[in-house]
């Protein structure tokens, strides 16, 4: 199926209590299937396509101030619209799974897949000083596995999570396992886990109030220091990150998504002409694997970062290597997706064999 489609598969049989939606292209299937599957007869999920991306994600604000798991997707143009409610969100410390299935820009751009929202998603499109748990799956698969992983993490860490994928892995068909329908969580069970979230009065105990407003700044000192703290646990226990063939390799490239299995690839027609290159693939793009690159950079020649925008992952490449070796982009813009081949040959004339400017 669709990855767009295992999403929605995905959401239903995490036993997740709501999706709030509006469509945009190269997403639009991810509530269309929902509406098809009808999940509000079988598990009781409420499906609701909003007025508007802004009313769609105050609505996941909603349902996650009561302890629900819930989720919403776009792409591009839309995730910009609900970037003021995501800010709340992470400010409230709520949990929430949001899907970036990316598309040209900047501007309404082009319906064409991109990575151009490396930035918006690692570095807080929001105001203010937060984070998100970004994922990047690379395989229709992962878009299955990472709708438990981005709830999981989500709810671990009440923090908002997003699966940022382009528009490649959300239209290509692949063969997928699906996890086991897992139940929803009763009224009782939300209540333990979630001790926090505003339910109402329930049994004399004080009322849970949910706000990212605090006009004391003492106070919301007290808060941000509390979320950074946060953040650190998670750079410290949940990056993830994939190598290939790194030990061995005089280059190496880095590149995340749909362009990793390009990459790969070239890696592939780079050995048949005797050049050495590993890979590294990021697969939380936040908290970026900045060691692991370090790491299996260390006795390499150079690196090639290859993405589908104009060089934005490219930044921390370069700060995790420290500028100890050359660092060198390759990209295409509009929608195209470059071949193998142009990716070798980038490899070849801006690290292996670099053209002198004269």
């Amino acid at each position: 199926m669709k990855g767009n489609e295992a999403i929605a598969h995905a959401v239903i049989r995490y036993g997740a209590d709501g999706y709030f939606g509006y469509p945009i292209t190269p997403q639009s299937e991810v509530l269309e299937t929902l509406e098809e599957l009808m999940p509000w007869e079988t598990t009781g999920m409420v499906v609701l396509q909003a007025e508007s991306e802004v009313a769609a994600i105050n609505m996941v604000y909603g349902g996650a101030a009561s302890g629900k798991a819930v989720m919403t997707s776009s792409s591009s143009p839309g995730i910009s619209l609900k970037q003021e409610g995501i800010s709340y969100i992470a400010a409230s410390e709520l949990p929430a799974l949001i899907l970036n299935v990316s598309r040209g820009g900047p501007g309404l751009g082009t319906i064409q897949p991109s990575q151009a929202d490396y930035f918006q998603a690692t570095k807080g499109g929001g105001h203010g000083d937060y984070h998100l748990i970004v994922l990047a799956p690379s395989t229709v698969q992962e878009m299955v596995d990472f709708v438990g992983l981005g709830f999981d993490l989500a709810f671990k860490h009440r923090t908002p999570a997003m699966i940022l994928a382009d528009g490649v892995v959300g239209q290509m068909m692949e063969k997928v396992v699906l996890p086991e329908q897992k139940p929803r969580r009763t009224d009782e069970e939300v209540r333990k886990q979630c001790p926090w979230a505003c339910n109402g009065r329930i049994g004399g105990r004080k009322r849970n109030i949910i706000s990212s407003l605090e006009l004391e700044s003492s106070r919301m000192e007290v808060i941000n220091e509390r979320l950074q703290a946060r953040y650190a646990e998670i750079e410290r226990t949940e990056t993830r990150w994939e190598e290939i063939g790194t030990k061995d390799a005089d280059y190496l490239i880095v590149a995340f998504g749909s362009i990793a299995r390009i990459a790969t690839k070239a890696k592939e027609l780079a050995a048949e002409k005797g050049i050495k290159v590993g890979i590294v693939r990021p697969i939380t793009l936040w908290p970026f694997p900045t060691e692991a690159v370090a790491k299996a950079a260390e006795g390499k020649k150079g690196i090639l970062v290859v993405e589908l925008n104009a060089g934005q992952m490219i930044q921390d490449v370069r700060l995790a290597v420290h500028d100890k070796m050359p660092v060198e982009h390759f990209g295409r813009l509009g929608g195209i997706i470059p071949s193998p081949e142009e990716v070798l040959n980038a490899l070849e004339n801006k690290i292996v064999n670099p053209k002198s400017e004269a």
